[in-house]
């Protein structure tokens, strides 16, 4: 059975309310937990065992990553989309300001990223192949080796000749996320373009592993539809990848819903902090080795709490608007930010927290 299919029938056969309070202790005393034990940590059942799964989660992280937290941020070079959902700012029919780097706007960027100490960078673009194409994205990708040690993009899926052009650029990472693992839902949200062939987006982590690169990123954007079925598809989903390709790094985002630009009240709707703590807490619980991402979506307060816990790797010195580390922004905001934090005072908040900040965990040869 090939992956898709398997993560769709793992997630129109979960039904959280089956689930009751013995069921989540049951799956706490246990060394490794199930997928069936994972459906109960995620279930309404398990709210009042936060606690006891933040324990958990904790112990697992210590094990496995230690007190250190990777720090990264994200660059977005272009904004310019050809898909219409209806839940992002950069929307083809929304009336933003767009705006594309050129290879000497990306190098100031990156020279005011690298000043910060980060060796890690995330390079994202609106998804449009036209304006931001596969030659485009790989010259940033090239460029982006003069000054940091690991490199993820997050644009539109690609065919696996072209993440293994992009691989051979110098690119490490690629996440891709499904936003929601409802077919019905994702019809309805993804109106137009490209992304609304479900398929093809669900299986381009494989095809990116399958291009080379060394880890990538699974997530659904909570708040869409039932995110206590979303987030469990996206474990199911991540899992399933990291048992086929045993060597890749498989990562977790935990995105919620954020206003942006001409839609101020876009928002997660029932996913709130406790919802999304417990969304954390079975992942960490459920996949003890694989990364999860905190971003500024969330406010810092939060970010604080969960880094070492279940998070270990947060974003710092953010912008989501085209540029803007080294001068203003060219282009509007993908969504708005809840933590502006420099990367300074993240890095001191890990210290007082008995954390420590890790610009790289990789060398580059």
């Amino acid at each position: 059975m090939e992956i898709l299919e398997e993560v769709l029938k793992a997630y129109n056969g979960y039904d959280y309310n089956l689930y009751t309070k013995d069921d989540v202790l049951t799956a706490l005393s246990k060394d490794t937990v199930s997928a069936e034990d994972y459906k109960a940590l995620l279930s309404p059942a398990a709210m009042e065992f936060l606690e006891p799964m933040a324990r958990r989660a904790k112990k697992e992280t210590m094990k496995h990553f230690g007190n250190t937290v990777c720090l990264f941020t994200p660059l977005y070079i272009a904004n310019y989309c050809v898909n219409h959902c209806v839940y992002c700012g950069f929307n083809c029919t929304n009336k933003i300001h767009r705006a594309k780097l050129t290879m000497e706007e990306i190098e100031r960027e990156y020279k005011a990223i690298a000043k910060t100490g980060l060796k890690e960078i995330l390079i994202l673009t609106g998804e449009s192949k036209k304006a931001s194409g596969v030659e485009y994205i790989g010259e940033a990708v090239e460029l982006a080796k003069k000054y940091f040690s690991t490199i993820g993009i997050e644009v539109y899926p690609m065919d696996v000749d072209e993440y293994a052009y992009i691989h051979d650029k110098g690119a490490d990472f690629v996440s891709v996320y499904q936003e929601t693992y409802n077919t019905k839902t994702y019809d309805e949200v993804h109106l137009s373009g490209p992304k609304k062939v479900f398929s093809y987006r669900l299986n381009a982590q494989e095809r990116a592993l399958k291009g080379g690169m060394r880890g990538v990123g699974c997530g659904a954007l909570l708040g869409l539809d039932d995110f206590r079925k979303d987030a469990f598809a996206s474990g199911i989903h991540a899992s399933l990848l990291q048992k086929k390709y045993p060597r890749a790094e498989v990562s977790f985002s935990v995105p919620r819903l954020r206003p942006y630009k001409n839609n101020e009240t876009n928002d997660a709707k029932d996913v709130h902090e406790r919802q999304l703590l417990q969304v954390m807490l079975a992942h960490r619980i459920f996949m003890p080795f694989a990364g999860i991402t905190i971003s500024t979506r969330e406010r810092a307060g939060f970010r604080d709490h969960v880094v070492g816990m279940a998070a270990t790797k947060i974003s710092a010195g953010v912008s989501t608007g085209v540029g803007g580390h080294e001068e203003e922004e060219k282009g509007d905001a993908q969504f708005v930010i809840s933590d502006p934090r420099s990367v300074d005072e993240v890095v001191n908040m890990l210290d007082r927290r008995g954390m420590q900040g890790i610009y790289t965990d990789y060398v580059r040869v």
